[in-house]
Order: structure tokens, then C-alpha cells, then sequence
């Protein structure tokens, strides 16, 4: 692989995939592109510049900015808002935007240019009200899956790809899912290579969270830097559940992927930290106390948000079967990870985190 392209490349994942993947292929011409328009993707220029990545400042909505980059050999398509309350409350113009015209500027240069595109979607194309049908009990302080599910694709170990489709899920989810039927068009149609990973809660270091995307950097942050922490819905009690994937775990895949994209090519993984990798609020609050070695008070609101589910859990077994990649990364690993980024950089990150 002589030349990537990552878009959204200053974004969390984008960054670092990109300087793990120069570690993995130090021959590799990498350039990342980002609009920079999340607060603290600014910080991740210098540790691009480091790793001697080229960066361009362009956007996916306009093609002229991808065209100005020149042709690669593969696409990492990162670039996207992901939030799941994007849109709610104003415009969708630009979740739509940038999410689905974004990914048919991106499927044109790839065509253009011949290159293979490893495409990162989201659980969130699963309709909101069908995941929130999955039977589930209370187990300590969490949620849990039941043994028995009567939808297909549910099981005690989580959503695989046979779960159903049909359903409102978000505009985030809905321009992910449209793009993902549009990267199968771009595979039948021209003979693009192609892959989908439908990504459950990504974390890790240099991760700016906000309370609607990037939770585990943001009850972190909160437990090192102090702040207010709310357990929302549910009963505010903390017991709603998620997975959590290291980005280096993801970095891990995206190689293999990129390494075997001819044979991939054409399958839609879920991708995860599966069952053994996942935390409720409440776990995760105890897991920050203990390394943090602070303890917070956190509210409770009864009340749910909008688009939220009690319990998301990524079943891997397909991308397993597939590729033999599992997550290696614990979630105290990854809470380990993020807390000492965090102490480590806190009067940088203050201002964002804090």
C-alpha cells in the first residue's frame, strides 16, 4: 500500500488511524483531510506533522478538495457529524451534507481514481425503536442482554448484521446507512473495492467527548478535571450499557482490511468491543475512580433523551469469522489509556474537556 487517504482525518479516528497506520507502512504516503470544524481536531496537526502525514485542510462537501489531493491507492472514510441529535433541534443541512453528499464526493474521486475505500459507518443505521424492544433485565448495575431474543440478529452477545433495518434511526444513522447502500452500488456498478464497518462507541486518547458522542473521554474528563455528570433516562441510575473499542483495535482491523480489501470487498462487519468490552455508566463511573483516584457526584434525570437505547452490544462474530481480528483492549485498558492522556495533557485539554 504506497498511498492512503483518510477523510475526517483530524477527527479522533481519522488521527489516529493514520499515525497507526504510519507506524504499520512507514513507506506509505498518508494524507489526512478535515474542515477542522470540531473543536480540538486543531490539536492533532502537530501530531500529524510528527508523524510526517500530510494534512489538507478541505471538506468532503466540496469535490475540488478531493480533487486537489490527487489520486491514492485506498480511502479511509472517516470524515462525518456523529452525533445522534444532529439535526433535532435545527437544520439538517449539514449532518446531510457532510454525511451523504460528503460519501458521494468521496465514492467519485475513488472511482476516478481506482482506489479501495474501507468505509466507517455506525451501529446507529439499527432503527431506534427496534433496539429498544430487545429483552433485557437488570443484572448488578447494568442492563442485559436476554438469552432469548425474539428479533433476528439479537442474542446475549449482542447486534449482528441480521438484525432489522426498516425504522427511523437518526439522520446520522439514516446518511451512514444511505452511504453504505451507495459504496454496494459504486462495488457492483464500477468494480470498486470496498468495506463496511458498522462501529459501535470508539475510544481512546486524544478522543474530545461530548456528552452526545465521545462518553467514555467525557466521563474521564470529568472524573480527572472535575464537572457535572448526569445519568439520563432509565431510571438515572446508570444501568443503559455499551461496548467500547480501543482505536487501536480499529487501527488493527483497518490494516488487515486494506491488506485483504480483494477479498473482503462487498461485506458490512459490525465492529466493536463485543460483550466481554462493555460497561454500563455506572461501571464506568466505578472504573473512573479507581484509576483516576477522584471521586465525583453525579446527578440523576429520569427523563430519556431523545434516540437513546437502554443497551447496544456489538456481536463481532462475522468480522471474526472473516478475518480472525478480535479486540484485545480491555475496558479498564482503555479507561487506563484515556485517564493518563487526560492527566498528562490537562492544561491543554482544559479548556475543551474541562
Amino acid at each position: 500500500m504506497k498511498s492512503i487517504l483518510i477523510t475526517g482525518g483530524a477527527g479522533f479516528v481519522g488521527s489516529s488511524l493514520a499515525i497507526d497506520l504510519r507506524k504499520r507502512l512507514p513507506s506509505a504516503r498518508i494524507i489526512a483531510l478535515d474542515n477542522l470544524k470540531r473543536r480540538g481536531s486543531e490539536l492533532n496537526l502537530p501530531r500529524l506533522r510528527a508523524a510526517g502525514i500530510e494534512f489538507v485542510h478541505g471538506d468532503v462537501r466540496n469535490p475540488g478538495d478531493l480533487e486537489f489531493i490527487g489520486p491514492a491507492e485506498a480511502l479511509i472514510e472517516c470524515s462525518a457529524e456523529p452525533s445522534v441529535l444532529a439535526g433535532r433541534d435545527g437544520s439538517p443541512a449539514y449532518v446531510v451534507n457532510t454525511n451523504l453528499i460528503g460519501t458521494v464526493n468521496c465514492l467519485e474521486w475513488a472511482r476516478r481514481c481506482g482506489a479501495g475505500i474501507v468505509f466507517l459507518s455506525t451501529s446507529r443505521v439499527y432503527p431506534i425503536a427496534t433496539l429498544n424492544h430487545l429483552s433485557y433485565r437488570i443484572d448488578g448495575d447494568r442492563f442485559a442482554l436476554d438469552a432469548v431474543q425474539s428479533l433476528p440478529g439479537a442474542s446475549a452477545n449482542g447486534i449482528g448484521e441480521a438484525f432489522p433495518l426498516d425504522g427511523p434511526r437518526s439522520l446520522y444513522g439514516a446518511t451512514k446507512l444511505c452511504s453504505e447502500l451507495l459504496l454496494q452500488e459504486y462495488i457492483d456498478m464500477y468494480g470498486i473495492k470496498g468495506v463496511v464497518n458498522r462501529c459501535g462507541v470508539i475510544a481512546g486518547p486524544w478522543q474530545m467527548g461530548k456528552v452526545d458522542q465521545g462518553v467514555v473521554a467525557l466521563w474521564a474528563a470529568r472524573h480527572v478535571m472535575g464537572g457535572a455528570l448526569s445519568y439520563i433516562g432509565y431510571g438515572g441510575r446508570g444501568h443503559q450499557v455499551r461496548d467500547v473499542l480501543h482505536i487501536h483495535d480499529l487501527a488493527a482491523l483497518v490494516l488487515h482490511e486494506l491488506e485483504h480489501l480483494d477479498a473482503l470487498s462487498g461485506s458490512t462487519f459490525n465492529v466493536g468491543g463485543g460483550l466481554e468490552c462493555s460497561a454500563s455508566l455506572a461501571e464506568l463511573t466505578v472504573l473512573c475512580r479507581e484509576i483516576s483516584g477522584n471521586e465525583i457526584s453525579i446527578a440523576s434525570d429520569h427523563a430519556n433523551r431523545p434516540g437513546d437505547v437502554p443497551i447496544y452490544i456489538t456481536d463481532n462474530a462475522t468480522v471474526t469469522a472473516a478475518t480472525g481480528w478480535r479486540p484485545r483492549k480491555s475496558t479498564r485498558d482503555i479507561l487506563t489509556d484515556v485517564i493518563r492522556w487526560i492527566q498528562e495533557n490537562a492544561d491543554t485539554l482544559r479548556p475543551i474537556l474541562g
